[in-house]
């Protein structure tokens, strides 16, 4: 699994730990039936992990948007795109802003992308 379908997979887990109630554990294996890997992994627990920590900063970095309003497939992007950019050295910025649109843009709608972009901006210029 290279990074870009471990992103994907990870989306997908991500969202349906959002939506079910299921374990970490359970929401990976109903995603990725094959054997897992370590990137994936990675984003996903590190993803829940610091989930908290993440909607405050998205809380603070949204404007006219609260987290609950937002489509729950941006908010999940949004989040996962937060965590490695606030809690990983896995890649740049600058990979990590591309394929949070790239996702975006996949999962979301033809706003999404624009909406992903302008966000995470503000993660990436107030380091």
């Amino acid at each position: 699994m290279n990074r870009r379908v471990a992103r994907e997979k990870a989306i997908q887990t991500l969202f349906q730990l959002d939506n079910l109630d299921l374990s970490i554990e359970e929401a990976i294996a109903f995603i990725v039936k094959e054997e897992s890997n370590h990137f994936y992994e990675h984003l996903v627990r590190g993803t829940m992990q610091h989930r908290e920590e993440i909607d405050a900063a998205l809380t603070e970095n949204l404007e006219n948007w609260s987290l609950d309003r937002l489509p729950k497939i941006e908010r999940t992007i949004l989040r996962l795109a937060v965590f490695e950019l606030q809690y990983s050295e896995e890649a740049p910025e600058r990979v990590i802003m591309n394929e949070a649109i790239e996702l975006s843009k996949t999962f979301g709608d033809e706003k999404s992308g624009r909406f992903v972009n302008g966000v995470l901006s503000k993660f990436t210029t107030n380091k």
